[in-house]
């Protein structure tokens, strides 16, 4: 619940920033480098190599995967059927194609289903989340805002994209057994703890309410595909088709109901990939997500 709260507390504290003349214009853009060269990586070092693999950790992991390609199917079909510019098809891909399934994620699975639910939810979000954004997203943010760049230039920016090098070498260490000794386990866990308000304030800083926008058609769009029909595609496959109904799978469905994810925004928008939209995606998305998320657990829970 503390982290429910900081996550508001921290929003509307970048929004009242936002009067704050003396506060240099992009702030915004130096958190977000700290939430991506600091925060993601000492989350990736600390978690991964505690995961332990079998083949049910497939469905886990398979969450973010499967949203993130429906979404480049739906948004991309839709752009190209309505003509809609390659920024705008890119942001609805990445911004919709990703939940937050971390900060967000992780308090609300830990309330309703304990530490077990957490252990999941942590498979959706390192393995799934984590490694679908650092790579596909980085390649549908490069090509959405750089029109036709090289192989070489798209896989330079994966391969040098900071969680992914972290996820990397996390992924290596749990091969081998390895972990960091506890002192810095430590360093790495108070690092990543410090994601959650410095990702939300920029979001803040960045956020704007107009109810004129012209982006508001795609917002409502946006937050459709992410917060019903992603949960809806997940729970048909998984509980409709495949026939699973476990404690791993309703937190696995719960996890696909999240908002749209905060890194997912921040790097939609320092590609340029409509930020105003990007914005919006996060601040309507996460206090909506609330209510949509209440109904899934009814769904997952009872029927």
């Amino acid at each position: 619940m503390n982290n429910i709260i900081l996550i508001f507390v921290c929003l509307f504290l970048g929004i009242g920033l936002q009067s704050v003349k003396q506060l240099p214009a992009n702030t915004y853009k130096f958190l977000n480098k700290i939430v991506i060269y600091l925060c993601l990586p000492a989350l990736a070092l600390y978690y991964i190599p505690k995961i332990h693999w079998n083949n049910q950790l497939l469905y886990p992991i398979g969450v973010a995967w499967i949203g993130f390609l429906f979404s480049y199917l739906f948004f991309s079909f839709l752009g190209n059927k309505f003509g809609w510019s390659r920024k705008l098809t890119g942001c609805l891909i990445i911004t919709a194609g990703f939940g937050n399934t971390s900060f967000l994620g992780f308090p609300i699975i830990q309330a309703l289903y304990g530490e077990e639910g957490l252990k999941t939810a942590i498979l959706v979000d390192q393995p799934g989340t984590f490694v679908a954004l650092s790579t596909f997203g980085v390649l549908v943010a490069t090509l959405y805002s750089s029109g036709s760049p090289s192989g070489f230039y798209i896989a330079k920016k994966i391969l040098f994209f900071p969680p992914f090098i972290a996820f990397l070498l996390a992924c290596l260490m749990n091969v081998l057994g390895f972990d960091f000794h506890q002192y810095i386990q430590f360093l790495f866990q108070k690092a990543g703890s410090v994601m959650t308000p410095l990702a939300m304030l920029s979001v803040g800083l960045q956020l704007s309410f107009d109810r004129r926008s012209r982006h508001l058609k795609f917002l409502r769009l946006g937050l459709f595909y992410k917060l019903v029909l992603t949960p809806a595609l997940l729970y048909l496959l998984y509980v409709v088709v495949l026939k699973q109904n476990s404690k791993m799978i309703h937190v696995a469905l719960m996890e696909a109901a999240m908002a749209p994810m905060i890194t997912a925004s921040i790097l939609a928008s320092t590609h340029g990939l409509k930020p105003r939209l990007c914005s919006m995606m996060i601040g309507f998305g996460i206090p909506i997500s609330f209510i949509t998320l209440a109904f899934w657990y009814f769904v997952v829970e009872y029927l």
